[in-house]
This record gives structure tokens, sequence and C-alpha cells, in this order.
């Protein structure tokens, strides 16, 4: 999303960056098992989660965020077109936007975006399903988990990189910034987002917490 070549720190008139993560932070809970229940409908959502039950037993056992949510994608989009996904998620998105957006995280990101920052989503949620919530907020970049297709441009389950958590949410930022990229402020809710908060002026841990 938005102009690359706009993106980097260095330019003529300064825009401070102010990243925020998306589930639990603008939203009130996971928005992508949401948009896959949402999908499935509710028996085969139910039937789908008990498929998943090895993989639950295995993440109990070695935690591990990213292979749980590969399971959970090749159960319930495996083969699926990128086209079709797209528009399953605009569907989604415009359904339950009002339901799943936190008032005070909004009001946030409209107060930092009259400041003319550069609003970024850094998700762990893929970035197909959460793209049309972005779009409708005037994001200027979204970094987020990305799916795997193969040839025929169909989902496979894996995931193209790391699980977007982390680590790997500074790695992307600074892929997409630049290396001495610094953040006005940051906002996330999990540990998984306490390395992106860590290059940020303003660090915003579980700040939000209000409901539809």
């Amino acid at each position: 999303m938005g102009d690359m070549d706009d993106l980097r720190q260095g330019e003529l008139f300064y825009r401070p960056i102010v990243a925020f993560d998306f589930d639990g932070t603008l939203t009130t809970r996971d928005s992508y098992t949401a948009f896959l229940a949402w999908r499935a409908g509710p028996l085969a959502y139910a039937a789908g989660l008990a498929r998943l039950a090895p993989a639950v037993v295995s993440y109990l056992m070695r935690p591990d965020r990213g292979r749980l949510k590969a399971a959970a994608t090749r159960q319930f989009l495996a083969g699926a077109s990128r086209s079709e996904i797209e528009a399953e998620a605009r569907r989604f998105a415009e359904r339950h936007a009002r339901t799943l957006f936190r008032p005070d995280a909004i009001r946030a990101w409209k107060r930092w975006q009259a400041r003319n920052a550069r609003l970024v989503i850094v998700t762990a949620s893929p970035e197909l399903t959460v793209a049309p919530f972005a779009r409708g907020l005037g994001a200027s970049a979204l970094i987020g988990t990305r799916l795997a297709l193969d040839e025929t441009d169909r989902v496979t389950g894996d995931f193209i990189g790391e699980n977007c958590r982390g680590h790997e949410k500074v790695r992307r930022l600074r892929e997409l910034f630049g290396e001495d990229v610094r953040l006005e402020a940051a906002y996330g809710d999990t540990d998984g987002d306490l390395e992106m908060l860590a290059l940020a002026e303003e660090k915003g841990f579980k700040v939000f917490q209000g409901t539809p």
C-alpha cells in the first residue's frame, strides 16, 4: 500500500511515522480468526477446529504462533484463489468494521492523521485479509504476514517469510523505511509488539480499551 518511493524517512518535508498493531489494538479481537469463522460458517468452522486439534496440542507442547496460524490457513483457506480471498475480505470488512474497531483507537488514528503522519498498520494477520480495513482507514502502508500462493494464484497454507510479529515487525519496518527508521509513536497490546514499540518515541502498550 502507498507509494513506496515516498515512504523513506529522509524526505524534504518530514512526516512522522506512526505504527499501529491491528488485532487487539485497533480491534477488540483477532480479525483473522473472525474472518475464517465468518467465511466458513458455524458448522464448517466447528468441524475445521476439530480437525486442528493435533496442531493445537503441538502448539501447547511447543508454542509457535506461526505454525498454528499456518495450520489454520491450510485448513480453512488452502486452494482458495487470491481474487476470492480479496473479495471475501472486502465483504467482511464492510460488514464488520464497526463491530471490530475500538473507538478510542480510531480517535487516536484520526488525531495522527490530522497531523499528516504516515500511518502504518503492522500486523501478524495476513495482508490479504487486513488490506480492506487499511484502505478504509487511509493507511499509508500495511505490513503483515504474507500468504504464499501457488502458480495458479491459490493459497497454499504456507507463508512468504515469517509470521509478522516480534523481530519480524521491526525487520519489515526497516525494509520499508530504512535501517535508521524512527517511529514517532507505536501502539500494541502483546509481547509480539514490544520490539516495534522500542523503535518509538511514544510507546503505547495496551492503551486502548474501548469497545464498539
